[in-house]
């Protein structure tokens, strides 16, 4: 388990691959195949958000990092009827092999590196905060999830 922003940085300085993903983790993942929902077809990786900086990325790594685990739903936001098995943020590292349906990075060949705890998420949510109109860009991310809908 991840507490803090600061392992996750160094995690990063091990090397470049690492990515952050929403489910209910690697096991249920490999038994569930990963499939796009829509037209059924199989995928060829994870769907998961890349927590290496882009080249045009000018700020602190940190920021990246947090607006990037940020995006993800966080567990105190799953359901919790029982309806669907437990869902978390968790890393790993593996190879960019294509792009999901709706833009996230298809990981192949995954190594699970550990699960995040709801603090480090909350930590992540206030770097984010502080840093970016945070509440104008979830804005938008709902209006676009409202209009899909």
């Amino acid at each position: 388990m991840l507490y803090q922003l600061a392992e996750v940085e160094r995690l990063l300085d091990d090397g470049p691959g690492l990515y952050v993903r929403y489910s209910a983790g690697f096991a249920a993942d490999l038994e569930d195949g990963s499939f796009d929902a829509e037209s059924g077809l199989p995928l060829p990786g994870l769907p998961a958000f890349p927590l290496d900086c882009e080249e045009w990325w000018t700020l602190p790594r940190a920021e990246w990092t947090a607006r990037q685990i940020s995006r993800l739903p966080a567990p105190r936001h799953a359901p919790q009827d029982g309806s669907r098995p437990e869902r978390f943020a968790w890393l790993l590292r593996g190879r960019g092999v294509g792009h999901a349906p709706d833009g996230e990075v298809l990981v192949g060949d995954v190594e699970v590196v550990g699960r995040l705890a709801e603090c480090l998420i909350e930590q992540a949510d206030r770097v984010w905060g502080a840093r970016f109109e945070a509440e104008l860009g979830r804005r938008e991310a709902e209006l676009v999830s409202v209009a899909h809908a």
